[in-house]
C-alpha cells in the first residue's frame, strides 16, 4: 500500500481495485498526471473524470457546498457504490470536469480503495482500467500486459462484489445517468 500511495504522491499513475472493476488513478491536483492518464486510456478530456475518496473532506477542495436536500440524497448512499454528479467549485480544473460546472464523485466503502485514499492523503482520479471504449481489464497481470511501464504501481488487492462499474446519479434530480450492476450473493 505504501509504495502505491508514494507513486500517487510522486505524480504517478496507478491501478487499483474498486467496487466492481479495476481502476486507473492519480492525484487529481496533478494536471500532468491526469493528462498522462487520459493519454494512456485514449480518453477525451471532455468526458470528465470521477474522483474517489475515503471521506467527504477529501472531496471538499473540488466540490461546491451542497444544499441540505442534495447532501441528504448523497449521504443515504455513502460510503458505497454510487457515484454522484455534483456542483463543482468555480475554479475546479477543466481536466477533471471536462469543462462542465459539475464533477462526478464517490465515497467508496471498498476497503482497499479507501485505504489507498487514506494512505495517499487525497481523493483519487478514478477511471476504469482499459483503453477508452474497451472492456475493463480483469487483474494485475492483464493491467501490466496492457499498460506496461506507463503504470507506476499496481495495488494487488481483491475487487469488490459488484460486477461492473458503479451507478452514476445526478444529485440535483436523483436521476440515474449510468445504471450500476447487480451485487453478487
Amino acid at each position: 500500500m505504501g509504495a502505491v500511495a508514494a507513486a500517487i504522491r510522486a505524480g504517478g499513475i496507478v491501478a487499483y481495485p474498486t467496487e466492481g472493476v479495476w481502476g486507473l488513478g492519480c492525484d487529481p491536483a496533478n494536471r500532468e498526471a491526469v493528462e498522462r492518464l487520459l493519454q494512456l486510456k485514449g480518453r477525451s478530456a471532455e468526458k470528465g473524470l470521477i474522483l474517489l475518496a475515503a471521506e467527504e473532506t477529501q472531496l471538499a477542495p473540488w466540490i461546491a457546498p451542497l444544499d441540505p436536500a442534495m447532501a441528504e440524497r448523497i449521504r443515504g448512499t455513502w460510503p458505497g457504490p454510487v457515484t454522484w454528479v455534483v456542483p463543482a467549485i468555480d475554479d475546479c480544473p477543466s481536466w477533471l470536469t471536462g469543462g462542465r460546472r459539475t464533477l462526478a464523485v464517490r465515497i467508496t466503502a471498498h476497503p482497499p480503495a479507501r485505504a489507498l485514499c487514506v494512505a495517499s492523503d487525497t481523493a483519487l482520479v478514478s477511471t476504469s482500467a482499459n483503453s477508452s471504449g474497451e472492456t475493463p481489464l480483469d487483474g494485475p497481470a492483464a493491467l501490466r500486459d496492457a499498460f506496461g511501464p506507463a503504470l507506476d504501481a499496481v495495488l494487488e488487492e481483491p475487487l469488490g462484489r459488484l460486477h461492473g462499474p458503479t451507478e452514476i446519479r445526478d444529485v440535483r434530480t436523483g436521476a440515474i445517468l449510468r445504471p450500476g450492476p447487480g451485487r453478487s450473493s
